[in-house]
């Protein structure tokens, strides 16, 4: 069985994110990049997969520029197989990011497809829900534990009420939350190893797909400053100043 996982190039997010001073985006000049920690993860899990003898191949897939070959490469040195770039601009709207990631996973037919449940950036959550719509195969979100067992996957998914446990059949779309795992670090003597890998890079229009972006980002702004706090003595001058600022 063939592994699937989307990785994508993100500020990585031990960074104090800046906005730029015309509101025109983020300052990504000179800031560390790194792969998207839920894609990380997804990452680790398909590794344990395959080190548990239920996969034998696991390909990493990004979407971007040559600059994405650098989260790429670090996939291969975690222990991925093979890495795949879709070469276009980064600034690809979900639907279009399925509707590539389809076209390869048609020509590959993996038998799992594991993504992160949303990237830091956008936090659209949304990639995974519609590759799965689009291939028409079954999706389990938010995963914190998963199992395979033949053509089932068992997964324990995290939700508002506490935890859900659902089986899909295989093939199948998964995305991963915080609590699945946790992604082991890359040695210098792996990094060396996966220069040697292959990279394949295919152009999105040579899959077929057209990069519809119906979504336009207008601005973007930092959030607020926060206030000053202030001291009280007691409770009766707490009260006093929460009624000052209109909040009782």
């Amino acid at each position: 069985m063939k592994i699937l996982v989307g990785i994508k190039r993100v500020v990585d997010y031990n960074v104090r994110v800046r906005v730029r001073p015309d509101g025109s985006g983020v300052d990504t000049d000179g800031v560390k990049m790194s792969i998207n920690p839920f894609d990380e993860i997804a990452l680790e899990e398909a590794l344990r997969i395959r080190e548990a003898g239920q996969a034998e191949e696991v390909i990493v897939i990004s979407l971007g520029g040559n600059e994405c070959q650098q989260q790429l490469r670090t996939g291969l040195a975690m222990g991925a197989d093979r890495a795949i770039q879709i070469d276009t601009n980064p600034d690809q709207q979900p639907l279009t990011i399925a509707r590539a990631f389809l076209k390869v996973v048609k020509k590959e037919q993996p038998g799992l497809v594991i993504l992160g449940k949303q990237a830091i950036d956008g936090d659209n959550s949304q990639t995974g829900q519609m590759l799965a719509a689009l291939w028409d195969r079954p999706q389990a979100t938010f995963a914190s534990g998963l199992k395979l067992v033949d053509n089932t996957a068992t997964v324990t998914r995290e939700v508002d009420a506490g935890l859900e446990t659902v089986e899909v059949d295989l093939p199948a779309v998964i995305t991963v939350d915080l609590r699945l795992n946790e992604p082991r670090f890359v040695k210098l003597p792996d990094i060396m190893k996966a220069k040697r890998k292959p990279l394949d890079v295919i152009a999105l229009d040579d899959l077929g797909v057209t990069a519809q972006n119906d979504l336009l980002l207008a601005h973007h702004a930092p959030p607020p400053v926060r206030e000053k706090g202030i001291m009280v003595e007691d409770a009766a001058q707490l009260v006093t100043a929460l009624k000052t600022r209109g909040l009782v």
